[in-house]
C-alpha cells in the first residue's frame, strides 16, 4: 500500500488566514507532509495547483475552496468543495444545489465542522451544519483541530492555556460528532467518508509592539491528518497523481490521525475472505466467515466498533485480529497516552460488511 499524508481545510490572507500558498507550501515540507489542501472562504483560485520543492520532496498543492452562505441566521452549513476546479460559491444559498454541482464538476464534498460548540465567553457562535436534508455529499470532517478548541474551552483561563499551550488542548474528535457519523451512516444507508480537517489560519493577536500566533500553521500540520492509501506510488505527474489522490478519497481509502504524540504512519485495517483482501472504505461478502486485521504503528489502547457500538478492545496491543460472520459497519479507533492524557490517535473509515 502506498500512503500519503495531507493537511486538509488551510486558510490563507485571501479569506481570514495570515500566509500565503508559497508560505504554506514550506511549512507543509517542514511538517513532513506529502501534501496541503487550500480551502478559503467563498474563494476559489485558478492556476496554483501543482507540485512544489526541490530534490526527493515535493509536496503537492491542491486548491478547493470552503463555501457558506453570509447571510444564514444562524451561521452555518459550511462545506469544503475539493477538486471542483470553478468557482461555486454563487451556489452557496441552496446546499443540496452546491453539494450537485460540485459532483457534477467531478469534485468532493465535505460538511465541514458538522456539530461546533460555542464560545460564549469570546462571543464566539457556532458554525455547525443546519440542512440535514442534503444527500449525496461525500463525507464529513470528522475532526476539526480549531474548532475542538471551543468545545475544550471553558472560560478565560483555559482558553488562555489552551491557546498558549496546543499540544495539551487536543482529545479527539467530539464523541457527538462520532455518534453523528455512525448514524449517517446507518440511516441513509451510504457510504460517507471521513477525514480531518486542521481549519487552520494561524490567529495573530497584536499587543502594543508585540504580536503572537495563535495555532500556527506548523502546529496544525504536524497534528490532524487524513492519510489517503493509494494503489500506486506518487509518479511525479501532478494530474495522475492528483486523480489517484481522489480516487482513494473518494472510496473512503483514508484514515483520521493525530500525528503529534506518534507517526501513524503504517496503520492498516484490512479485511479477508475467500475473495481476497480489502482495506476501509471497501464493501465486502462476508461469505464463509470475514477475519478483520489491525496493524498499529505501536502498541497501544486499539478499539473495533461495529454500526457505531464497541466490539472489541485490546490494550498495549500493536496487532489485532477478530473473525466474524455479522454483517455490519466496522471502524477502528485507535487512543495514545501524551501529556498526561489519552488521546484519540487513528480513526478509521469503515470497512462494510454484508451476507
Amino acid at each position: 500500500m502506498n500512503e500519503t499524508k495531507f493537511a486538509i481545510h488551510i486558510h490563507t490572507h485571501y479569506s481570514d488566514g495570515n500566509a500565503s500558498h508559497q508560505d504554506l507550501v514550506k511549512i507543509a515540507t517542514k511538517a513532513g507532509l506529502d501534501g496541503i489542501i487550500i480551502t478559503d472562504h467563498n474563494v476559489w483560485l485558478d492556476g496554483l495547483e501543482g507540485y512544489y520543492g526541490e530534490g526527493n520532496h515535493k509536496v503537492m498543492l491542491l486548491v478547493g475552496e470552503e463555501i457558506h452562505n453570509r447571510k444564514l441566521d444562524p451561521p452555518g452549513n459550511h462545506l469544503l468543495a475539493i477538486n471542483a476546479n470553478k468557482e461555486l460559491s454563487p451556489y452557496a444559498e441552496s446546499p443540496q444545489q452546491l453539494i450537485n454541482q460540485i459532483h457534477n464538476s467531478g469534485g468532493l464534498s465535505f460538511l465541514a465542522h458538522p456539530i461546533e460548540d460555542s464560545l460564549e465567553a469570546f462571543n464566539q457562535v457556532d458554525f455547525s451544519w443546519r440542512d440535514w436534508s442534503v444527500r449525496d455529499f461525500t463525507g464529513i470532517e470528522l475532526w476539526n483541530h480549531l474548532s475542538e478548541f471551543k468545545s475544550v474551552t471553558s472560560g478565560i483561563f483555559s482558553a488562555v492555556v489552551n491557546a498558549l499551550f496546543p499540544k495539551q488542548m487536543s482529545i479527539g474528535p467530539l464523541e457527538r460528532t462520532l455518534a453523528l457519523w455512525d448514524q449517517l451512516i446507518a440511516t441513509r444507508m451510504q457510504k460517507i467518508v471521513a477525514i480531518g480537517g486542521v481549519d487552520a489560519h494561524q490567529i495573530q493577536y497584536k499587543f502594543g509592539p508585540f504580536s503572537i500566533s495563535i495555532y500556527p500553521y506548523l502546529h496544525h500540520f504536524q497534528s490532524v491528518t487524513t492519510h489517503i492509501i493509494n494503489p500506486e506510488p506518487l509518479s511525479g505527474s501532478f494530474i495522475e497523481d492528483r486523480n489517484m489522490l481522489m480516487q482513494s478519497l473518494s472510496k473512503g481509502h483514508c484514515f483520521v490521525a493525530y500525528d503529534l504524540p506518534a507517526p501513524t504512519d503504517g496503520f492498516k485495517f484490512l479485511a479477508n475472505n475467500e475473495d481476497g483482501q480489502f482495506m476501509m472504505g471497501d464493501s465486502v461478502k462476508i461469505q464463509n466467515g470475514l477475519t478483520f486485521q489491525i496493524r498499529l504503528p505501536r502498541p497501544t489502547l486499539c478499539r473495533l466498533m461495529k454500526d457505531g457500538k464497541l466490539l472489541r478492545e485490546w490494550v498495549d496491543r500493536d496487532v489485532c485480529t477478530y473473525i466474524t460472520t455479522d454483517p455490519g459497519v466496522y471502524r477502528v479507533e485507535a487512543f495514545i497516552p501524551y501529556k498526561r492524557k489519552m488521546r484519540g490517535w487513528i480513526f478509521s473509515n469503515p470497512i462494510y460488511a454484508w451476507l
